[in-house]
């Protein structure tokens, strides 16, 4: 297979990954920042950095997605910061639990996924466009 397409389907699966990722975060986080009284309790000991980081941070992973559909390199750059604010904000939430502050178990699952997604997507993003651009 040549080598444009394998980049072209490996670009094509992860920008709809981005994508895709994007929008579930933004209506999830959207759902209990601004509904009502019953979705914020059905969402328990939420942290509302971590749910205010990962609402905002769902309308970059579209830009990304949409950045890495059309081969972008900057959208490369976006899913490297994307990867990194991730992490910090996951090592922020860290320091909230160690300071013995209520938190969710799913929300380290949740972020534990969204950092492990973004770092392969900025990793795969940064060989496919950056470093290897043709």
């Amino acid at each position: 297979m040549p080598s444009h397409t394998k980049r072209g389907v490996s670009i094509w699966a992860i920008s709809l990954v981005a994508v895709g990722f994007g929008l579930l975060t933004i209506k999830e986080g959207g759902t209990i920042l601004f509904g009502d009284a019953a979705a914020r309790a059905a969402a328990g000991n939420y942290v509302p950095f971590v749910l205010w980081f990962n609402f905002l941070a769902g309308f970059a992973y579209v830009v990304a997605g949409i950045g890495l559909w059309r081969q972008q390199r900057w959208a490369a750059w976006l899913a490297v910061a994307i990867a990194a604010a991730t992490a910090l904000a996951f090592a922020a939430f860290g320091v909230h639990i160690l300071s013995a502050g209520a938190y969710e178990q799913r929300t380290v699952i949740a972020m534990s996924l969204r950092t492990l997604v973004w770092a392969a997507i900025a990793g795969l993003a940064f060989r496919r466009l950056l470093r290897n651009p043709e």
